[in-house]
């Protein structure tokens, strides 16, 4: 399994460094509201947007898993609790423990 992960890493990475390579021409950057104009290589400007494409998916996931951590914690609270009231019920239930009987030992003088 971690060779296909470093081998699926390799191979993005060259592709990444090809696409790098073939796209260095600058390109204009027009914000419409702003009356800014940024100038910025191709492929920085694509893998820029990737990155935040990814980084708001991930938080996206992340916000809507929000409710399932909730219940797994409720869950994992009820499950401890519901654990400790069984150990104190099999506590109670359980019979007292007597000591087992042994011979008194006699001590012996030596005359």
């Amino acid at each position: 399994m971690r060779t296909a992960f470093w081998l699926v890493v390799m191979v993005v990475a060259a592709v990444l460094a090809v696409f790098t390579a073939s796209n260095r021409e600058s390109v204009s950057l027009a914000f419409w509201p702003l009356p800014f104009l940024v100038q910025r290589p191709l492929y920085l400007v694509v893998l820029a947007t990737l990155a935040l494409g990814f980084v708001i998916g991930e938080v996206a996931a992340w916000l809507a898993a929000w409710r399932w951590r909730s219940e797994v914690r409720r869950r994992g609270r009820r499950i401890a609790a519901l654990e400790r009231e069984l150990a104190a019920t099999q506590a109670q239930l359980a019979p007292p423990t007597v000591p087992e009987r042994t011979a008194p030992r006699t001590i012996r003088s030596q005359q």
